[in-house]
């Protein structure tokens, strides 16, 4: 039994530890992908493309092509990341070997690709812009615009990540559930919710979406970074009608929890107009 005291304690430090490591990875991966750029189109510190050079001598130019091979390369790394350890069979000689560490050591590998990908990440700024809005007063109240709704989306990504069960997401539950000999936290969720689960791992495609492609300037790696991630997004999920409908059935059920302390305010208010009417 203090055997297994122990192992459970190790597992738990290594949960909490791999949660601190997602944590400080999501964090610098909101300022690689959405504010950095803004912050850098605002203030003009960095220069993010050439608009004078003409495409047909940039595309040949061998520093852009050199940028574009790395990204390339970082992008497959995350992506063979992501999905390798995903498929069954990989994921069931994981389960095997990890046993409850499996979702940890899953997106502990993701944080580190993510880290690896942001510190590598080669911007072409030898290159033209697909847009750039530089044009007064457009160049001041688009960026600020861009940062408001990146900011609200962000906001909206991490609402929706705390209501979507993030312990079982980040692997705490899986260790907490095997201390206390509860099983995988899966089992304990209903079919339909498991098959949900199993369509959609991803919960914040749209609002990724926009954070991707709204930008005041969109240079060719950061064409590169929206296509490959946008398109990796779409093919993550397949949710289909019986998806929709559960999802429509657990909107309704919080929307009356929401509305019961209400209602049973209402309904305390109505009795004491009852009594008062009776005295």
């Amino acid at each position: 039994m203090a055997s297994v005291s122990v192992r459970g304690w190790v597992f738990c430090i290594v949960s909490l530890l791999n949660v601190a490591f997602v944590f400080i990875s999501g964090a610098d991966f909101i300022q690689f992908i959405s504010f950095r750029a803004i912050y850098h189109n605002i203030t003009g510190e960095t220069t993010l493309c050439q608009d004078s050079i003409p495409w047909s001598v940039a595309l040949q130019d061998s520093s852009v092509l050199m940028s574009l091979v790395v990204d390339v390369g970082l992008l497959a790394l995350f992506t063979a990341q992501h999905s390798l350890l995903a498929w069954s069979p990989v994921k069931q000689a994981c389960q095997s070997v990890l046993g409850s560490l499996n979702r940890t050591t899953y997106c502990f590998t993701t944080a580190l690709a993510l880290q690896i990908l942001m510190r590598y990440w080669q911007p072409v700024t030898g290159a033209p812009c697909l847009w750039s809005v530089r044009h007064a007063p457009w160049s001041i109240w688009f960026p600020l615009l861009c940062f408001t709704l990146h900011f609200v989306c962000w906001a909206i990504i991490c609402s929706i990540l705390m209501i979507f069960d993030y312990p079982e997401l980040l692997g705490i539950k899986q260790v907490y559930y095997e201390c206390l000999g509860l099983g995988d936290p899966l089992s304990h969720k209903s079919p339909r919710a498991q098959r949900f689960l199993s369509h959609l791992r991803h919960p914040v495609c749209l609002e990724l979406g926009v954070v991707l492609w709204l930008l005041p300037a969109l240079s060719l790696d950061r064409l590169l970074l929206a296509l490959t991630l946008s398109t990796y997004l779409a093919l993550a999920h397949s949710l289909d009608k019986q998806d929709l409908a559960y999802l429509c059935v657990q909107l309704n059920s919080k929307m009356q929890v929401f509305a019961e302390p209400h209602r049973g305010s209402a309904d305390t208010s109505d009795q004491d107009n009852s009594n008062r009417k009776e005295k």
